[in-house]
């Protein structure tokens, strides 16, 4: 049965009401109110307490302590504002605000399992409700796919854990991800059961867009002559290779072209064709064939970027988004079992490098065509950062669900509210006390915005901090054993 913790009073609207409590809550915990016909569910999203007889007009500490003796707290009273999220079977805010006088319940764990339990095969379980440790809560796979996804959180609040524990169930449901691995976390991990595909960034320069090589090679917008002349080498190399030049010469065969002619801005290039051989020669190999070939369904495929510059990482993460974006669409339009198979859910980690705020790069303008497209042909996003602020709101304001951890600085709050209408101002305000691994929840995953505990994953991940002093304690005590062996030896 449902315990009394209040009564509705004063005036109240259809998605608030203020109560006065007899067995005051807990921020965050969960109530049920009946009116109108139904059971509905709400959320406590602000309390505070006071006293009739200690009111802020007292400036005599001594008074205090005399009313405090004859008193003894009698008069204390707690107020608090419950928001109105729904009635409990179809969540729908009732057109009637809850009357003055009515009970302010605690929800139940059989009432909050219904709302925040499993519910169909597209379910996937992230964690529990902070307030009830025996409620879990289920988030719904396809609308978090087709509607994207942001993971933020300031360092060391549990974003790299949270990205483990949604792939390894994706993984085991059968799902494809694709990982983009900026500090080589997930690449020697057991995600799915060990259902993990490294992938090395290498490209075949052949599969390249003209656009992603000029950025490699560095001809800028602005280089206007140089632009046209290596198009124009491009285009006359790629049309070399549809006719039956190896595409393992493509480099070579594009140093021919610019070598035509005596053009001092052909020498420029061609100068920067070749710093671009040696600065990226171990992620470039002509002949190795399209990336996407390397990546499996039903896997976790880990794009490890632990060992590239920021630069390198942005041209491969957008090379990749563009061409499962069009493989994708192949699949869907074309049939005929052409193209990449799978729904996939790609992972951008880093994302506020990748995709920032004060600059356009490759990987912003495709995560943005992700966002605005993937939905129609089953390529979802999940963008993670710690910087917020930082990240593109253009990016940001397409992802319709959000997973967010400890957020300290007002400026990441209020730009993270900026891109999320379902982000209140009660819940921005538990950003900055949650502990390691809780998280708000929002959006069209969850029938409610919630807090949560985030499950931990339980097997192998590089992801957490290094406990420094251990290895300084492993290495002293090697070095010590050392010096003994040799007095040993120097005796003998």
């Amino acid at each position: 049965m449902n315990r009394v913790i209040g009564y509705i009073i004063g005036e109240a609207t259809p998605t608030k009401g203020v109560f006065i409590s007899v067995d005051p809550p807990r921020l965050g915990e969960y109530v049920v109110l009946e009116y109108d016909g139904r059971t509905v569910l709400g959320m406590i999203q602000a309390l505070i307490s006071g006293s009739v007889s200690l009111s802020e007009d007292i400036h005599d500490p001594q008074v205090v302590e005399r009313i405090r003796r004859l008193e003894r707290g009698r008069d204390v009273y707690v107020k608090g504002v419950v928001e109105v999220l729904g009635d409990v079977e179809e969540l729908r805010i009732p057109r009637a605000p809850p009357p003055p006088g009515v009970e302010v319940k605690k929800a139940d764990s059989e009432t909050l399992r219904r709302v925040f339990g499993e519910r169909g095969e597209s379910s996937l379980r992230i964690g529990t409700l902070m307030s009830h440790d025996d409620v879990p809560v289920c988030i719904d796979v396809n609308r978090m796919v087709s509607r994207h996804l942001a993971i933020l959180a300031v360092t060391g609040a549990g974003k790299s854990n949270t990205v483990a524990v949604i792939t390894d169930r994706i993984v085991r449901m059968g799902g494809t991800v694709m990982l983009f691995d900026m500090h080589s976390e997930y690449v020697n991990s057991d995600i799915g059961g060990g259902k993990i595909n490294p992938v090395t960034p290498i490209l075949d320069p052949c599969t390249l867009s003209v656009g992603e090589l000029m950025h490699l090679v560095n001809i800028r917008p602005e280089y206007h002559i140089q632009e046209k002349v290596f198009r124009e080498a491009y285009r006359n190399t790629m049309d070399k290779i549809k006719r039956g030049e190896d595409p393992a010469r493509f480099l070579e065969i594009l140093k021919e072209e610019l070598s035509n002619g005596g053009k001092k801005d052909r020498v420029a290039i061609l100068n920067k064709v070749e710093g671009f051989e040696e600065k990226y020669s171990r992620v470039i190999k002509p002949g190795v064939g399209d990336i996407i070939g390397k990546f499996k369904l039903g896997y976790a495929n880990v794009v490890d970027l632990g060992q590239v510059d920021e630069e390198c990482a942005d041209v491969v993460v957008s090379h990749v988004l563009r061409r499962l974006l069009e493989e994708r669409k192949k699949f869907i339009v074309e049939g005929g079992g052409r193209g990449f198979r799978h729904p996939v859910l790609t992972v951008v980690e880093e994302a506020h490098i990748l995709a920032p705020t004060s600059e356009d790069t490759l990987s912003s303008y495709w995560i943005s065509r992700v966002a605005r497209e993937g939905r129609k042909f089953g390529v979802g996003l999940c963008l993670v950062s710690q910087r917020p602020k930082a990240l593109s709101v253009n990016a940001l304001s397409q992802v319709n669900n959000m997973i967010i951890l400890k957020l300290v600085e007002p400026s990441d709050q209020r730009h993270v509210q900026a891109a999320s209408e379902a982000l209140s101002d009660e819940l921005l305000s538990q950003l900055p006390s949650l502990n390691t691994g809780e998280a708000v929840v929002l959006g069209m995953m969850v029938r409610v915005p919630s807090l949560v505990k985030i499950d931990r994953y339980r097997g192998k991940l590089v992801g957490s901090d290094i406990d420094v002093v251990s290895e300084w304690r492993r290495d002293k005590k090697i070095e010590e054993e050392r010096k003994e062996i040799e007095e040993l030896l120097d005796m003998g």
